[in-house]
């Protein structure tokens, strides 16, 4: 198993959308998490999706906003990001377990006027 590689991050409005990227190998029989980092603060887990992608669950502060999905032939798992907040401003990780374990070296979201 390689490392994953996040993508997608950059700086947006209050209200943008945003679409990040995860390329993982090895990974496809393995349910995996977005964790994100906010400035200044701990690991918090954002959103994890199922093996297969068919089925997904989300953290309160997102659900509704943001949408996880997969493609296996791929390798790789997306988190559609809408009506971004500040709050949501983070470095955010592709990991294999909810606390962000295997994350690789994230991608930064910054959400400013």
């Amino acid at each position: 198993q390689v490392q994953p590689v996040e993508s997608g991050g950059g700086l947006v409005q209050p209200g943008g959308s945003l679409n990040l990227s995860c390329t993982a190998f090895g990974f496809s029989r393995s349910f995996m998490s977005w964790v994100r980092q906010p400035p200044g603060k701990g690991l918090e887990w954002v959103s994890s999706i199922s093996p297969a992608g068919g089925s997904a669950t989300y953290a309160e502060s997102v659900e509704g906003r943001f949408t996880i999905s997969r493609d296996n032939m791929k390798n790789t798992i997306y988190l559609e990001m809408n009506d971004l907040k500040p709050e949501d401003t983070a470095v955010y990780y592709c990991a294999t377990d909810i606390r962000g374990g295997g994350r690789g070296q994230g991608t930064q979201v910054t959400v400013s006027s």
